[in-house]
């Protein structure tokens, strides 16, 4: 009941969370990475030892082959994500990480990724993020189908976007963050990311609305507001340590998992933190208040 009870509070800060996440977008934008815009990939790994980052990030601006970025992996060796190269300047690459030959290294892989795969690759994802999308709308208005009072079946689909939209647009954010700072980069993880983000938030939604739904039809209380505050008493702790386990298992991933995923890991702690907020403190409230905004019209007629 304390969460229907002080509804406006949660409700607000979802809105300050979303409205800042939507700042962060406009403010800092997000880095896309060579999957979508093209470009090369090579991973080096060094004999004896892995020069210091700092010190390669001021030898490549002295070049003239574009942004690069390097990122550590393993203990000996580098990701250097890069425009398309040429054969020349991939020699010049290569001279460089090794510091003109005084540091042996081993290239373990050079890829390179024309920008019409990269197109291909953002159609796909958006595909993929839309079908998904109009899957989950209208799996919860059919599994809420015989749900219509005091709330209208097809409100709790709508009520679960808003929660969705919320879940996905505050990790972005905070990635956008993480792209200004530490040259954090869009690729297909981050789409990864977000669509694994829309299927675990859903379901921890529908697992809320699917407890209302039962305890509307056994009828345990006289009023839409008692219900909904009765069913998150008997649903959010296992909403919330069901959450804990997966993000215990992320933070792993992050803190002793490759470098390569950490903002992946990263992004979807995020994304279950306000997943399971969301799920507990945003769509249940909004159907109360929804319900509220109904009684209080028909009584106005």
């Amino acid at each position: 009941m304390f969460i229907i009870k002080h509804k406006k509070i949660f409700l607000s800060i979802s809105v300050i969370l979303v409205l800042l996440s939507i700042a962060s977008i406009f403010i800092f934008g997000l880095q896309i990475g060579i999957d979508f815009k093209g470009g090369a990939l090579t991973e080096v790994v060094y004999t004896n030892y892995r020069p210091v980052q700092a010190d390669l990030d001021a030898q490549f601006k002295t070049l003239d082959i574009g942004s690069i970025l390097i990122q550590p992996t393993g203990e000996l060796g580098y990701i250097i994500k890069s425009v398309d190269l040429t054969e020349i300047q991939h020699s010049l690459l290569l001279k460089t990480l090794s510091q003109d030959g005084k540091n042996p290294l081993e290239e373990k892989d050079f890829n390179s990724i024309g920008p019409s795969v990269g197109r291909e690759l953002t159609r796909k994802a958006i595909i993929a993020i839309v079908l998904v999308s109009i899957g989950i709308i209208l799996f919860i208005a059919f599994a809420f189908r015989k749900v219509s009072k005091p709330v209208s079946s097809w409100k709790y689909g709508l009520m679960a976007i808003v929660s969705l939209l919320h879940d996905v647009i505050i990790p972005i954010g905070l990635f956008t963050i993480l792209s200004h700072f530490y040259g954090a980069e869009v690729d297909t993880l981050f789409v990864v990311a977000a669509l694994t983000i829309l299927g675990l938030s859903v379901s921890d939604t529908i697992v809320i609305f699917d407890r209302i739904r039962e305890n509307l039809r056994n009828k345990i209380e006289t009023n839409f507001n008692d219900t909904v505050g009765r069913s998150l008493d008997q649903s959010y702790m296992r909403s919330i340590f069901t959450s804990l386990t997966v993000i215990i298992v992320l933070l792993s991933l992050f803190f002793f998992g490759p470098e390569s995923i950490k903002y992946f890991a990263l992004m979807l702690t995020a994304g279950m933190f306000f997943g399971t907020y969301s799920s507990i403190f945003l769509a249940s409230p909004l159907l109360v208040l929804i319900e509220e905004l109904q009684t209080n019209k028909q009584a106005k007629k």
